[in-house]
This record gives structure tokens, sequence and C-alpha cells, in this order.
């Protein structure tokens, strides 16, 4: 295992940290705003808002370590147990594909067989399939 303190860790810490104090600072602000005799609950929101605002880039750090975690562990389990398609999966990356979608066919509005149909229907039908020719164009 690597050293607990690297560069880039204090570098990831520095950025929670500041971001963390420029939020609470925000929300300082929005309070003596909302203290004021011009200010709104929006402002009062705001004080709430902006802390979350502050923790979340120490909350994706934390995912994004739980996530790592929690790879690595499933990938130790596949060497343990020595799986060759996990050993192979892991040689040769695969492509990343869009996930295909269903093929819609639309069938062709046909005329219908007997005479002895509503004419406003059968105008209906007819512009119908004039606007489905259009749309097929």
């Amino acid at each position: 295992m690597r050293g607990l303190i690297t560069p880039r860790r204090l570098a990831i810490a520095a950025v929670c940290v500041a971001a963390m104090v420029v939020c609470c600072g925000l929300a300082y602000w929005q309070w003596e705003r909302f203290s004021t005799a011009g200010g709104s609950f929006q402002n009062l929101g705001y004080v709430f808002q902006w802390p979350l605002f502050g923790l979340f880039p120490a909350f994706m750090v934390w995912r994004l370590r739980k996530l790592d975690a929690r790879r690595k562990a499933e990938e130790a389990a596949a060497a343990a147990a020595g799986d060759p398609d996990d050993a192979a999966d892991e040689a040769v990356p695969e492509p990343v594909v869009a996930p295909s979608r269903p093929v819609v066919t639309v069938e062709p509005v046909r005329a219908p067989a007997h005479d002895d149909e509503d004419e406003e229907l059968a105008a209906y039908n007819r512009m119908l399939a004039a606007l489905n020719a259009r749309d097929q164009r």
C-alpha cells in the first residue's frame, strides 16, 4: 500500500476544505441578508443550501473511494477464483457500445376490402394515409 499522505491526497483535501470554507462564507453572507429588513425566505434557503454545496466535493471523494474499493475487491475475488474469463477481460477491455434501440416498423395504411364503408370514415382514413406517406418521405 502506498503512503497515506501523498501530494495528490493533500491537494484533494485542500480543495474539499476550501470548498467548505467558501460555501460556509456564502451561507453566512446569505444569513446576513436574511437578517436585514429586505431579507426573504429565499435567503434563508440559501443559508441551508450553501453548506451542502460545500460538502459535495468531500462526498464525491468518499463515494469514488468506496466504488474503487468495491472494484478492487471484485477483481481480487475473480483472481482468487481463478476464472480465466475474468483474467482475459482484464487484459483486453471491452469497447463501450451504446445500447441499441428496438426497430419499429409501421405498416402502410391499406384501403378497406369492403365497399359498404362510411364515407366520412373513408375520407378520414385517406387523410391518415396521406399523412403517413408524407412522413415516410
